[in-house]
C-alpha cells in the first residue's frame, strides 16, 4: 500500500481555493483538448491527465517555480499550465498553431517553456529521463541548490535507460526527484502484466536512492510528502525515486476508446470514489470553508474561461511552409533565414 501522511493538513482556506481551481482548470482543459482531438483540430497524439491533476498540482507548488528544473513525458498539458505558462499558448500548440509554445511544431507532447523551468514535454518513452539527470547534474556542477523533477509512467519504469540513468544519479549524488506516476496501466497494459516486481519504487534500492511509494490521489497530503522530499533533495542534495500512485480515468490517449479490453466498468466505478478533485471539494465543504453554489459558480467560471481558451486558440494560424527551417539551430537568424 503507498505510504499516506497522518497529520491534519493546514492549508490556508485561500490556498485550498487556489488548488481546487488549478485541479477544476487541468480537468475542464483537458476535456476541452479531447474535444479539439475529436473535432480534427488537434493532430498527433494527445494524453490527457485527468484523474491525475493532484499529482503536478502538489509537486509543481513543492518547488521554486521558474528557478528548479521540470521535465516530463507526453502527458504534459497540466504541468505546462501549473508552472504559468498562457493557456492560450497550450492549447494553440495542442492544435498546431504558430501561437504554441513550441510555435505549433511539436503539438500535444512536446511543450517546452525554459524561462518557466518547463525542459519539456518528451514523446519517446523513457527518453527524457537521462535528460532530467542531466539537468540534475547541471545543478551539481554549478554548486547552486536546484531541484530537478523527472516525471515518467509506470510503463516507462521498464526502460533500460531510466535504470542507466538511476545509476548515474546514485552514483553522482544528483540532486533529483525521478517521479514514477503510476496510473496503473501502460497503454493497455496492467501493472502486474509488465513489470516483474510492481513495488516500482524499490528500483532505487540498488543504486542506494532514497524511495518510497505514496498516495497521489489526496492533493493535501500529497503536498505535505512532496513540500518534505522536495527540502530533503534540496538539503542533502541526493536523488530520491518516487513511485506516486494514480489512476488515469480516461484513455491512454484521445484515441483510446476501447479501455475495458484491459479495466472493467466497477473497476473504474471504484477508482471514481478516490477522484481527487471531488476529494478536495469534500474537505473544503467539511471544513466549511465554501459553499455548494460558491464551488459550482467556480466550476462555471473556469468551464466558460476554457471555452475562451480554445476559441482563442483557433484564432491563431497555422506554421507557414516557408518557416520550415527557422528554430531548427540555435544560431540561426530567423531574419536572414541562415
Amino acid at each position: 500500500m503507498p505510504k499516506q501522511a497522518q497529520s491534519k493538513s493546514v492549508e490556508s482556506p485561500a490556498t485550498l481555493e487556489q488548488y481546487y481551481r488549478e485541479m477544476v482548470l487541468i480537468r475542464r482543459f483537458e476535456d476541452k483538448s479531447n474535444f479539439a482531438y475529436r473535432q480534427g483540430k488537434a493532430g498527433g497524439y494527445l494524453h490527457v491527465y485527468i484523474g491525475m491533476e493532484a499529482l503536478a498540482v502538489a509537486f509543481l507548488h513543492a518547488i521554486r517555480q521558474g528557478e528548479d528544473y521540470v521535465i516530463t513525458a507526453y502527458r504534459d498539458h497540466a504541468h505546462a499550465l501549473i508552472l504559468g505558462c498562457d493557456p492560450v499558448s497550450v492549447m494553440a500548440e495542442i492544435m498546431g498553431r504558430s501561437g504554441g509554445l513550441s510555435r505549433g511544431r511539436g503539438g500535444s507532447m512536446h511543450l517546452y517553456a525554459p524561462e518557466k523551468g518547463l525542459y519539456g514535454g518528451w514523446g519517446i518513452v523513457g527518453g527524457h529521463v537521462p535528460l532530467g539527470a542531466g539537468l540534475a547534474f547541471s545543478s551539481r556542477y554549478r554548486q547552486d541548490d536546484k531541484v530537478t523533477l523527472c516525471f515518467f509512467g509506470d510503463g516507462a519504469a521498464n526502460a533500460g535507460v531510466v535504470f542507466e540513468s538511476l545509476n548515474m544519479a546514485g552514483l553522482w549524488d544528483l540532486p533529483c526527484i525521478f517521479i514514477i506516476e503510476n496510473n496503473e496501466f501502460a497503454m493497455g497494459t496492467r501493472l502486474e502484466y509488465h513489470a516483474a516486481d510492481t513495488e516500482l519504487a524499490k528500483r532505487g534500492y540498488p543504486f542506494g536512492i532514497r524511495h518510497e511509494r505514496i498516495d497521489g490521489m489526496d492533493v493535501l497530503e500529497l503536498k505535505k510528502e512532496a513540500d518534505g522530499i522536495v527540502d530533503w533533495v534540496r538539503r542533502e542534495q541526493k536523488p530520491c525515486l518516487l513511485e506516486v500512485m494514480t489512476y488515469r480515468y480516461a484513455g491512454h490517449g484521445a484515441a483510446d476508446n476501447d479501455r475495458q479490453l484491459y479495466r472493467t466498468v466497477k473497476e473504474e466505478d471504484k477508482a471514481h470514489l478516490r477522484d481527487p478533485v471531488l476529494r478536495l471539494r469534500k474537505t473544503i465543504l467539511d471544513r466549511n470553508l465554501m459553499t455548494e453554489e460558491k464551488l459550482e459558480a467556480i466550476e462555471t467560471e473556469i468551464a466558460e474561461r476554457v471555452d475562451e481558451i480554445y476559441e482563442k486558440a483557433l484564432e491563431s494560424p497555422h506554421p507557414s511552409v516557408d518557416d520550415v527551417y527557422d528554430f531548427v539551430y540555435t544560431d540561426m537568424d530567423p531574419e536572414k533565414g541562415h
